[in-house]
């Protein structure tokens, strides 16, 4: 079993910066693909992007490529969500998400998942 609590979420004004943060507990996720979902308010829960086990390759949506970064510290159990240039429409609750499979986390079909932390973004 694999415990994920997010944290860093907050208000900010557009064009700010949050790290978000994964820590996990239970067993090491050093061989779990990582990943960050979205969820705003009455939107079906959206990809943001996946990192490999080792940190070497990520993969982003659209949305967010080139404003956000992923990454992670298996030595420390965590993950990163560091969002960049902040828009309104990145207002949403951000999960974390752990599989031991790509195609099932990416698929939002993630074995454990975290609780979420709240990121709003001012006009």
């Amino acid at each position: 079993q694999v415990q994920l609590v997010e944290s860093g979420g907050g208000l900010v004004q557009a064009g700010a910066s949050l790290r978000l943060s994964c820590a996990a507990s239970g067993r090491t996720i050093s061989s779990d693909v990582m990943g960050w979902f979205r969820q705003a308010p009455g939107k079906e829960r959206q990809f943001v992007g996946t990192i490999t086990p080792l940190g070497d390759s990520t993969y982003y949506s659209d949305s967010v490529k080139g404003r956000f970064t992923i990454s992670r510290d298996n030595a420390k159990n965590m993950v990163f969500l560091q969002m960049n240039s902040l828009k309104p429409e990145d207002t949403a609750v951000y999960y974390c998400a752990a599989d031991r499979r790509m195609i099932t986390l990416r698929l939002g079909r993630a074995e454990y998942w975290g609780q979420g932390t709240q990121v709003t973004v001012s006009s």
